[in-house]
């Protein structure tokens, strides 16, 4: 997988941060992105051939393995990574446009998040909101899916071809659990981050029309 593209977007997207922003971004990179390639896609290596039932009944392992697990937990975070980052392609590109309008006008259009142009501040400010649904629903389907955040040592199937109620076992379930968990509070901090960041700015531009009406006031007033 080309995580490196992921890594050249995310840190286009740093120097238009908030400082929040900037937080985010390396919980992303150290506690995420770096965790899934160093570790977790070791983990989950061959889980399917290390998935066990106490029987040969042919084809039983495999109706067994699609049923517990319809996509691999590892590839569904992968999955949760690429979609919760790829919001920030929308700024990415936002820039990208204003820097062409800059070089066309030859004149500075904003500087950063607290002082940009309404455009950018909403784009932003949308794709924030876009990484929050992002990562709730994430962790909804991730909780229906494998019935919780945890996986289980011992799984009893009865679907057909198996004659009949078999005990199934994942191979490093502790390992496994442990992992996810690391994954469920990740994400609940993202989602922290997210929340306090679009907190951040919704306050700041109220203040600063706020600002701008009360000097008009006085203004008027004078």
């Amino acid at each position: 997988m080309g995580w490196m593209f992921l890594r050249d977007l995310l840190s286009g997207v740093n120097k238009h941060s908030t400082r929040i922003g900037r937080i985010w971004l390396a919980v992303v990179f150290v506690f995420r992105l770096l965790v899934y390639m160093v570790a977790a896609e070791h983990v989950w290596k061959d889980e399917q051939k290390e998935f066990e039932c106490n029987i040969r009944q042919p084809g039983c392992e495999n109706v067994c393995f699609d049923y517990f697990f319809p996509i691999s937990q590892v590839r569904l975070w992968a999955l949760q990574l690429i979609m919760v980052s790829t919001p920030s392609l929308l700024v990415v590109l936002h820039v990208a446009y204003h820097e062409g309008r800059e070089k066309k006008h030859r004149k500075k259009l904003y500087v950063s998040p607290g002082t940009m142009d309404g455009g950018l501040w909403y784009t932003y400010l949308i794709s924030l909101i876009v990484k929050i649904s992002f990562e709730i629903g994430f962790l909804v389907l991730f909780n229906k899916l494998y019935d919780g955040f945890s996986v289980p040592y011992l799984m009893k199937c009865d679907l057909k071809p198996c004659p009949n109620t078999v005990d199934c076992f994942m191979s490093k379930p502790t390992e496994k659990t442990i992992f996810i968990l690391f994954m469920v509070i990740t994400s609940c901090l993202c989602i922290v981050l997210n929340f306090t960041e679009v907190s951040f700015l919704v306050l700041k531009c109220l203040m600063k029309c706020s600002l701008q009406k009360f000097y008009k006031t006085q203004v008027l007033s004078v």
